[in-house]
């Protein structure tokens, strides 16, 4: 991903973090990232986030995706005799449509098929103030509603480069090119 693109998607994280209502400080709003996944099209795969602390026990982050922008499929599994992530998501504006293990079919979702793989498709809808728990190795991925979406992250430690995708293609710590 191109340096201009990825300060062009975190400064239109900016505004949907503004309209939650979510105040970042400055140093917080220089260190969003944004996830291409290495799939060159980030504004439909994609995810920016701001992480507020990672230990060793526990993980904040908020997360912002644009309309239709779709988080790819992935699970959070045991690395180094820890287990996975578990991690508690919280809408705080506009609508999320999760996906996780389960009873779901592909053609019964409220969202749209992404262009990357996915195999889950037991939907939770979630909005402004509600939350779901996603256990260790758990399957899903989540996309945004046609209003983008802001989501709180509330985990255990995070290892996001030991995260599982069912794309193969996918790269999840993003390669920053020069323009």
């Amino acid at each position: 991903m191109k340096r201009s693109e990825m300060a062009r998607l975190a400064s239109r994280a900016l505004e949907y973090y503004e309209k939650a209502h979510i105040v970042l400080t400055q140093e917080e709003k220089n260190n969003i990232e944004v996830a291409d996944f290495g799939l060159g099209m980030a504004e439909q795969v994609g995810l920016q986030l701001l992480t507020y602390i990672n230990t060793p026990r526990v993980c904040a982050k908020e997360m912002v995706l644009f309309p239709g922008q779709t988080c790819p499929e992935h699970r959070h599994v045991e690395t180094e005799g820890m287990p996975g992530k578990e991690e508690t998501f919280r809408c705080r504006y506009g609508e999320v449509y999760l996906y996780v293990d389960g009873q779901g079919a592909r053609e019964d979702i409220a969202g749209a098929l992404p262009p990357s793989p996915v195999t889950v498709f037991h939907e939770i809808r979630l909005g402004p103030g509600e939350q779901y728990t996603i256990l260790p190795g758990t399957k899903h991925w989540f996309q945004a509603g046609k209003s983008g979406a802001v989501i709180s992250e509330f985990s255990t430690h995070s290892t996001d480069e030991t995260d599982v995708f069912t794309d193969t293609a996918i790269v999840r710590m993003p390669e920053i090119e020069n323009d």
